[in-house]
């Protein structure tokens, strides 16, 4: 029974980084719990017991908006947990895979467009370069995510940068996250 169990719960693991994955967006603890509770995948404790157990193993990064809401955490899969799901998705049953793809599918817009992208640039008059200003706000509660401010030389730079942020904001909060987190 205990194998049974271990088992399961290893499937569980992976179901849940195999959505995030797929998503290619942090997801939200109520946005996973939604989908999970909705398809009948798992346990709502079962859920926030296999997030807070990736979390602390550093398989998931975890950000929160406001501390005394859990559902406004954000999860992202670290780089060990994408090698760990590389290696073992293979164990997630192809009807599970192909409900998550489907999901992922019809609801990656509406998920993306819950964050609202900044990116604007203006000179700086003490130093006579540009400043350049990059930015997420969770659209549903208006939190700023990140907000980043970099100075450069040259407004071609700062026009760069701005059309680098907007074209794929969702994959560098990703990974700026990821690199703050290790």
């Amino acid at each position: 029974m205990a194998i049974t169990i271990e088992y399961k719960d290893a499937e569980n693991k992976l179901l849940i980084m195999y959505l995030i994955n797929m998503m290619d967006l942090p997801m939200s603890r109520s946005q996973i719990t939604d989908f999970i509770i909705e398809k009948e995948l798992m346990h709502s404790f079962t859920l926030w017991q296999n997030l807070t157990e990736m979390v602390e193993r550093g398989f998931l990064d975890a950000t929160y908006e406001n501390a005394h809401d859990e559902n406004t955490t954000r999860y992202t899969l670290t780089e060990d947990g994408s090698k760990n799901l590389d290696l073992l998705q293979n164990q997630i049953p192809r009807p599970a895979r192909n409900l998550i793809n489907r999901y992922v599918e019809q609801n990656r817009g509406k998920i993306k467009k819950g964050f609202e992208k900044t990116a604007h640039y203006f000179p700086n008059a003490e130093t006579g370069e540009y400043d350049v200003k990059v930015g997420i706000i969770d659209n549903k509660t208006g939190a700023v995510l990140m907000e980043i401010t970099v100075p450069v030389l040259t407004r071609e730079q700062a026009k760069h940068i701005q059309t680098n942020w907007n074209a794929n904001y969702s994959e560098l909060y990703q990974r700026i996250l990821s690199i703050l987190a290790e």
